[in-house]
């Protein structure tokens, strides 16, 4: 089995942690992994230069998650992290005290940098930091979205600005989201570098070649639409013969994690798992082309949101409800399990087999 993830940071980390544990228990292959592949696509909208290295938010939440390492109550940064560095650059005046690189951390940015400035690409570098995490060794291929560098920023009122002149300001992503909590409320988000962009290297094979796609509860405006804002990213979901499922990020009228609800009243959602599937549409939606075309061929809500489910169900949409929450590993398997029942009576994958992963959780 081939399976394909459309991920951000840390909700599409722990989403795909429990998947290879599902397919661990599922499709063993004898020495402790599965005979499954996971390729992973990762936002790299959130990705910024901070004391002259390149960090990639996403990608390392994804490698430290997926790798044994991750700051389990944060949810993203290394366990056991100590940040001498960031207190030593501080008494200097260099940086931000709103965003702080611990020393593990920092270990990560500067070797991604000096492969960079050596000349090697994103994709390569994610190739060799993936290698110290052992994820080849769990059957994951970690790709960013793309290799020229996209950075998400936010188009918000000019605080200093005379009061109704309408002037505004551009902040990074990191700076609206970290520093300001999204208090400041977005006008727009605008992704710096797009236009230039191409997929990397693997990008629309793994869709294309995929027996199911997973779009896991990341969050769908400025994580999951940044990759599919990518050229050919959507156009390759669309034509591909594999199954879309996703995972609402939404349970109970609220984000599980996070401040998407007001990355979806930017862009006039609502935020409920109703209006977020809507939001992504469905493939079989001949209205929608072109950059608006759906992506989804079945959606999974909370049993909160059972009634979502069943309003969806009624126009079309192949939906159900299953507890959402991912409380530790096996409540995350549970979910991925879900998921893949959920398209698992559908034609079936690449090749028009049935997919091989049922209700039986672990």
């Amino acid at each position: 089995m081939r399976i394909t993830v459309l991920s951000g940071g840390v909700g599409g980390a722990r989403f795909t942690r429990g998947l290879l544990a599902l397919l661990r228990d599922r499709l063993p292959d004898g020495r402790g992994g599965s005979t499954a592949e996971v390729t992973v696509i990762a936002n790299t909208g959130d990705d910024m230069w901070l004391h002259g290295v390149r960090v990639c938010p996403d990608l390392d939440t994804l490698m430290y998650t997926l790798g044994g390492a991750v700051h389990e109550d944060q949810g993203w940064g290394r366990r056991e992290e100590t940040s001498r560095v960031s207190t030593d650059l501080a008494a200097y005046g260099v940086g931000w005290d709103w965003f702080t690189l611990g020393d593990l951390d920092l270990a990560t940015h500067l070797a991604r940098t000096q492969w960079l400035r050596e000349g090697r690409t994103l994709s390569e570098a994610t190739a060799l930091l993936s290698r110290r995490w052992g994820l080849a060794e769990q059957g994951v291929r970690l790709l960013p979205m793309a290799d020229e560098p996209v950075e998400t920023h936010v188009v918000v009122a000019d605080p200093d600005g005379d009061p109704g002149s309408g002037a505004e300001r551009t902040i990074h992503f990191e700076e609206w989201w970290v520093r300001h909590r999204a208090a400041l409320p977005a006008l727009r988000f605008v992704q710096v570098g797009l236009d230039s962009a191409q997929a990397a290297p693997g990008v629309l094979d793994a869709i294309a070649a995929a027996d199911v796609v997973v779009v896991p509860p990341s969050n769908p405006v400025v994580s999951v639409s940044t990759i599919l804002a990518v050229p050919g990213v959507r156009a390759a979901l669309a034509s591909t013969s594999a199954p879309v499922v996703g995972v609402s990020p939404i349970v109970g009228g609220a984000p599980v994690r996070g401040m998407a609800a007001q990355c979806l009243a930017t862009i006039g959602v609502d935020a409920t798992a109703e209006a977020v599937a809507r939001f992504y549409g469905r493939r079989d939606d001949a209205s929608r082309t072109g950059a608006d075309a759906g992506v989804l061929d079945a959606w999974l809500v909370d049993t909160v949101d059972a009634e979502a489910a069943e309003k969806l169900a009624a126009d079309g949409w192949r939906s159900a409800a299953a507890p959402t929450l991912m409380t530790d590993v096996p409540a995350t398997a549970r979910i991925a399990a879900e998921a893949l029942a959920l398209v698992g009576a559908m034609s079936g994958g690449a090749r028009g087999r049935p997919l091989a992963v049922g209700r039986r959780c672990p």
